[in-house]
């Protein structure tokens, strides 16, 4: 900061070797933060300061949004009687920064102080635990909301921050709220995967970084990709979930007869080669950045980000995981407030997909905004981040409700018994299913007769403990069938009650002993590469109902 000179504007003087402000009345007391912007703004008349250089220069190496300026701004505005609507001394450039306009007269400071460097300070990255792995994570900002940002595809936390455009779109959602930050599972500074990482898996993530801020309910942001994770975790936990925000997001990658505009089989495939064969330069960048796919600057970045984010067969790996994405049994148990956000001609995720996704959760606020960018600070940032920003803190609207999305494991005596099961054996098999629903993290509910029920939070651990259940009960002599469904459950409905629990019981029913016998809607939740799974024809499920698929999980 000037440390010496002095120079008075309209009808103050400001002595920069004291740090004294005075006016027609005598000294006019100024926060010290509020002066130093004072000093800055002064020793730079005419100029317009940008809030990304000013709150580097007032606050080196501390990540704040821009929250804390205007309180400094504010109050300078009231110690020198400047209105802001018809200011006199200092000008906002709305969503820029701010210039100051007034007259200045007397000498300058030997040297106004060049702006410091653009090389961002650095956020501390901690770590949470999420079963045996660790998660990278950033908070910054103290906004009332917590707000979990979710990347698409790779991600590395500190590379957000070399990108100019980047940096800025994260700090303006720091300045309405507690930005949380992380890595995937596989990515960044998070630990890697022996495997693919499964939605169920990467929203077990989300949970484990909101414990580890003391979060009890965020609202969640997730840009393409991580748009159908949030959607998981919204159906899933709407009492841990405040709004649901998705970025150019879609509900299904790969086509279909009912979902025409995901990439084919062939595509997908071409994309993984490029993946393989060019990873290390700006794979991508044309789709997901055509603004700035001519700037070697961000190409750089770009390629770098790329790197730094994920190897070669990591990409690849994450990619195929991707494709094998379909939330659209999951969209219309979203009962949170959602807005979804899609630029018309997005390029990599077509604006029919963002659309679809709106139309299938009730209520569901939509926006189309102009632009072909897919990333979303690239192109006009400040449209999306005026939407995030007026739905958080304006519009949205939230009602307690008893629905959640679940996956209802039952298991029942195999038909093919002669003779019904004896109490002793309903009790073994009570017991047995309690024993394992624990180990498994569910939820064991009441006895339903001679059939058993649990409930999950996500389908993988559901399908390990009905593997669990069947192995055990061959041990005991016990001839079961395991049924899996997942869909919306209301929490306070008598064990049985409902289509979920029904569905389940149904496909229960049907499977052979020893089997445990899923519906389409748990396959596409958990990936066709995550579980062994045979098809055991369509069947019907319930009555008014489409025929579903069902799946052997071996």
């Amino acid at each position: 900061m000037p440390s010496e000179g002095q120079f008075s504007f309209d009808r103050f003087q400001l002595d920069l070797s004291t740090g004294r402000l005075s006016g027609p009345s005598g000294p006019i007391p100024l926060a010290p933060k509020a002066l130093a912007v004072l000093e800055y703004l002064a020793a730079r008349p005419g100029q317009l300061i940008g809030k990304d250089e000013l709150l580097a220069a007032i606050w080196p190496g501390v990540f704040l949004g821009d929250g804390a300026l205007k309180v400094c701004i504010s109050e300078i505005r009231r110690a020198l009687d400047d209105d802001a609507r018809k200011p006199r001394i200092i000008e906002t450039a709305h969503r820029r920064g701010y210039r100051f306009i007034a007259e200045v007269v007397g000498p300058f400071p030997k040297a106004a102080p060049a702006a410091p460097s653009t090389s961002p300070p650095r956020l501390p990255v901690q770590y949470a635990r999420s079963g045996d792995l660790n998660i990278a994570y950033q908070v910054l900002g103290s906004g009332p909301i917590d707000l979990v940002f979710v990347m698409g595809w790779v991600s590395h936390l500190e590379c957000f921050w070399t990108e100019p455009s980047f940096a800025r779109f994260l700090r303006r959602l720091a300045g309405f709220s507690r930005l949380i930050l992380f890595d995937k599972r596989g990515t960044g500074l998070s630990d890697r995967t022996a495997g693919l990482p499964s939605l169920e898996e990467r929203m077990e993530d989300v949970r484990a970084v909101l414990s580890a801020v003391g979060s009890r309910r965020a609202a969640l942001l997730g840009v393409s990709e991580g748009g159908p994770m949030c959607s998981l975790f919204a159906a899933t936990y709407p009492e841990k979930t405040e709004a649901l925000i998705m970025i150019g997001t879609y509900a299904r990658r790969q086509r279909a007869a009912d979902y025409p505009w995901g990439p084919t089989p062939e595509e997908h495939e071409a994309f993984c080669r490029d993946i393989l064969e060019h990873w290390g330069g700006p794979v991508g960048i044309e789709t997901r950045a055509p603004s700035v796919s001519a700037d070697p600057a961000f190409r750089e970045w770009w390629a770098a980000y790329l790197r730094m984010g994920a190897s070669p067969a990591a990409a690849v790996a994450l990619t195929r995981m991707n494709a094998q994405i379909d939330v659209r049994h999951v969209l219309p148990t979203i009962r949170v407030p959602t807005l979804v956000l899609h630029r018309t001609g997005d390029r990599c995720l077509l604006v029919e997909e963002g659309r679809y996704v709106a139309s299938l959760i009730p209520s569901a606020r939509y926006v189309e905004l102009p632009g072909d960018d897919h990333l979303p600070f690239v192109g006009d940032q400040d449209a999306l981040l005026d939407e995030i920003e007026r739905f958080l803190t304006v519009q949205r609207a939230r009602g307690e409700s008893n629905l959640v999305l679940a996956t209802i494991l039952c298991v029942t005596f195999s038909a093919s018994r002669s003779v019904g099961p004896s109490a002793s054996e309903i009790d073994r098999l009570q017991t047995l299913v309690a024993d394992e629903t624990h180990r498994f993290r569910g939820r064991d509910l009441p006895r339903a007769g001679d059939r058993a029920f649990s409930a999950f939070e996500g389908p993988a651990r559901a399908i390990r403990c009905g593997r669990a259940i069947v192995e055990e009960a061959s041990r005991l002599g016990l001839a079961i069938g395991v049924g899996l469904h997942t869909g919306e459950w209301d929490k306070t409905r008598a064990v049985g009650e409902g289509p979920v629990a029904a569905a389940a019981a149904r496909i229960a029913a049907l499977a052979q002993p020893g089997e445990v016998l899923v519906s389409r809607t748990v396959v596409d939740l958990v990936g066709e590469t995550a579980f062994p799974f045979t098809d055991r024809g369509t069947h019907d499920l319930s009555a008014g109902e489409k025929a579903q698929p069902l799946f052997a999980a071996r």
